[in-house]
């Protein structure tokens, strides 16, 4: 298996986040039917924060930039895949990361719909706690159920 490095965020990162959040958004979307929810990342980052309220992390695979997580210290907000580098070890090296640098415990929201996440982190020891409804953030107009982990 090849070594994913995993570093703090760089300015420079900025468009690679913005393409792997834009393809992996679509898909997570389309699992949970909520496609028409899409918002792109120029857009989404503002809105929900990111750069504010987050810790962003990078996954480089091959020298390529492939995913990222953002996170606070008690809740692991943002984790995308380019879909091109998933079920190679990326997001479970991401997660790994963002739990040896926060506390406990580490909330977690899933989709729901979202199999390919929910199975990575049951996988990795997290359980479901509830579901979770309400309005999407970043997006209030449409309304989600989500996996409280």
């Amino acid at each position: 298996m090849k070594e994913i490095k995993i570093r703090p965020y760089q300015k420079e990162d900025w468009p690679i986040l913005a393409r792997i959040h834009d393809r992996a958004r679509r898909e997570e979307l389309e699992w949970a039917g909520l496609l028409d929810a899409f918002i792109p990342f120029a857009e989404a980052s503002v809105r929900e924060r990111l750069f504010d309220e987050y810790t962003v992390c990078v996954a480089i695979l091959e020298e390529k930039l492939c995913g990222f997580a953002a996170y606070s210290d008690e809740e692991l907000g943002w984790l995308y895949v380019d879909p091109a580098h998933q079920r190679l070890g990326v997001g479970k090296a991401l997660v790994e990361y963002v739990i040896n640098r926060t506390k406990r415990p580490l909330k977690i929201e899933v989709l729901k719909g979202n199999d390919p996440a929910l199975k990575l982190y049951q996988s990795m020891g997290f359980s479901v706690l509830q579901t979770c409804s309400g309005k999407m953030p970043g997006n209030e107009s449409f309304g989600v159920t989500v996996y409280c982990m």
